[in-house]
């Protein structure tokens, strides 16, 4: 038995703490649950610094594809083996290495308790549970399989955190070489360059027009002048950023994503296989098909997709098909938009979605191989060209030396 305090607030809305000797933070809620109409969280007695702690580990910490497909996994194994929801909301809750996980899944333990019905309590975490999850939790409830549609989220989020997963894995080697390779060429010509300077101003040598370039920009890397460029940088990447925030702006610069060569039909492809994975799954939960077009046009990641699937709602809310509304856009590929046509005409637009993710799923994966592959010696080349053109640049003089000389 240890020592708890809980934070709680009165019928008159007036929020303090109360301490109460129980084994665990869920039991030390619990006893106090009819006397107070609100329980919050309850920390061991005398860790006040642990509070602070936690509360700063809260705001810095994110919860991300992953820390939602183990929940969902672990929460319908628990409701599949007939553990209450309370309590399958208390112990994941202890047992959540997430801290910002850890704090909406108390306060949801406390709403449900009080009667709240699960997705309109995790709705008031956005933080944590986006509009997707929050459906296919409304539709597992009304339709009284939410282990099912619960099993069916963690397949979905553990296919999407694959998925990120392996492209950035795959972007991980080239990015790592893009910059110890900027990082050698600024090393080389700040700390290099300028001892072969001082040898060729002593020797009064007449510089090729590279070396002379070469010593400009180490002069200007090693001089407060350097602050100009990397401003104007600086002010550009937040323009756009900002440019980016506004309807017209994003529209402009995804259309843009998608015309460029190779990274464009990457992009392409994973919006088919997000959408078609999305709506499969939300479908066969029981979702209404409206309502599920809103949610994946919410997560489509790319605003020329976006505005497609919402035409194509627009068109299936006075009765027509989704294939020939999405086909009028003219953005999906024919394949996606043919398989949608037979699901439609065969009942079961559910499962052809799915065989279309996993088609469009294992495309980019060889998509990002193909990449991967290509970028790798065009980065070693761009390397040795950088490290070549110092040395180049440095050794060139020594020629013309050498030929006076003789």
């Amino acid at each position: 038995m240890a020592t708890y305090v809980v934070e709680v607030q009165d019928a008159k809305g007036k929020r303090t703490k109360e301490k109460v000797t129980a084994e665990s933070p869920a039991q030390a809620q619990l006893l106090l649950r009819g006397k107070y109409p609100k329980i919050g969280r309850a920390k061991k007695a005398g860790l006040e610094l642990d509070m602070d702690l936690s509360v700063i580990q809260e705001r810095f910490s994110s919860v991300d594809v992953k820390d939602k497909a183990i929940f969902s996994r672990q929460f319908a194994a628990m409701v599949n083996a007939g553990v209450g929801i309370v309590r399958c909301l208390g112990v994941l809750a202890e047992q959540s290495g997430n801290p910002k996980m850890r704090k909406a899944l108390t306060r949801i333990n406390s709403d449900v308790q009080q009667g709240v019905n699960l997705s309109e309590a995790m709705s008031r975490h956005p933080q944590c549970f986006d509009q997707l999850y929050i459906s296919m939790v409304e539709a597992g409830e009304a339709g009284g399989v939410l282990d099912e549609v619960l099993n069916r989220l963690a397949k979905l989020l553990e296919d999407i955190a694959r998925l990120k997963g392996q492209i950035k894995s795959a972007m991980a080697y080239p990015v790592a070489v893009g910059i110890f390779a900027v990082a050698v060429f600024i090393g080389m010509t700040v700390f290099l360059i300028p001892i072969f300077a001082d040898i060729f101003e002593g020797l009064g040598a007449e510089l090729p027009a590279l070396t002379q370039f070469m010593l400009n920009l180490s002069d200007l890397l090693r001089s407060p002048m350097v602050l100009i460029p990397i401003a104007i940088i600086g002010g550009t990447v937040f323009a756009l950023r900002q440019y980016y925030k506004t309807p017209v702006g994003r529209l402009n610069i995804d259309s843009l994503i998608l015309k460029i060569p190779l990274f464009g039909e990457l992009t392409e492809k994973n919006a088919v296989a997000r959408f078609c994975r999305i709506f499969g799954t939300l479908t066969r939960s029981g979702v209404p098909i409206l309502n599920s077009l809103e949610i994946v046009r919410d997560t489509a990641g790319n605003q020329v997709y976006a505005n497609a699937i919402e035409a194509s709602k627009q068109e299936v809310q006075q009765g027509g098909m989704i294939s020939l509304a999405l086909q009028r856009e003219g953005v999906f590929p024919p394949l996606a938009i043919q398989m949608m046509s037979i699901g439609e005409e065969t009942g079961e637009l559910d499962a052809m979605m799915m065989k279309v993710a996993d088609f469009y799923e294992d495309e980019v994966e060889q998509a990002v191989k193909s990449l991967t592959s290509l970028i790798e010696p065009i980065m070693m080349v761009g390397v040795a060209v950088m490290v070549g053109v110092i040395l180049l640049s440095m050794y060139l003089p020594m020629f013309e030396i050498f030929d006076q000389i003789q």
